[in-house]
């Protein structure tokens, strides 16, 4: 499920409740506590939206920074509940069940949303994967298109992860992601950009339901 996968991010993305820094390995140093305020200011606006849907475009790099693809997308969340939209897929989420669609093999699958697997989701990326699953350090203040952004650095505890770095701007003035750069281990990149963002959408619960009457044959595999 490419986009599953990759949307470790939103960067989608996007964001993060907890408590106390993680606890990483032994040996492994700790996290920057103005990191986490930051962080933390980044949840606590996230429990504020009715309603999310934003607009985003993800972009490819290979290991040169030669841009292999450029795809647009857009993400609709609401409580434990997501949608997004990609070019050539859409995943729905309505907190029990996922549907990944494959628009080109006009097929798609149906899983069990499990809460236990460590995958992330949109709703994590605003709230708590990153208190137990990295560590992460505050970097210097970036200023671009008359904004001022809040910049962090993450770095997975896990090192079997395909990726080995994420590095989140957030608008300073909003506590809002406004983009992600996952950096993997094979030196591809992968960025995730804001283009808009409504943080109190009217959005009907349906949107969060695959409804095969919409999709006349398409190839429905369940998974569960």
């Amino acid at each position: 499920m490419f986009l599953t996968r990759r949307l470790l991010i939103l960067s989608a993305a996007m964001m993060l409740t907890l408590s106390s820094l993680a606890q990483a390995p032994k040996g492994m140093g700790k996290s920057d506590p103005e990191a986490k305020k930051v962080l933390d200011a980044v949840s606590a606006k996230f429990k504020t939206f009715k309603a999310i849907k934003a607009a985003f475009a993800l972009k490819i790099e290979n290991a040169a920074g030669k841009v292999q693809g450029v795809k647009a997308g857009t993400v609709l969340m609401k409580g434990v509940k997501y949608r997004v939209s990609i070019t050539g897929q859409e995943i729905f989420c309505d907190g029990a069940t996922i549907w990944t669609y494959d628009v080109a093999a006009k097929e798609v699958q149906v899983s069990a949303l499990d809460n236990s697997s460590g995958s992330i989701t949109p709703q994590k990326l605003f709230t708590n994967f990153y208190d137990i699953d990295f560590l992460f350090v505050l970097g210097q203040d970036l200023k671009k298109g008359g904004k001022t952004y809040k910049v962090v650095e993450l770095t997975p505890i896990d090192k079997t992860k395909s990726f080995f770095k994420v590095v989140l701007e957030l608008d300073k003035a909003t506590s809002v992601i406004m983009s992600t750069r996952v950096y993997e281990k094979n030196g591809n990149r992968y960025l995730y950009a804001i283009n808009s963002i409504n943080t109190n959408a009217t959005v009907a619960d349906e949107s969060f339901s695959f409804n095969p009457k919409k999709y006349p044959g398409v190839e429905v595999i369940d998974l569960r």
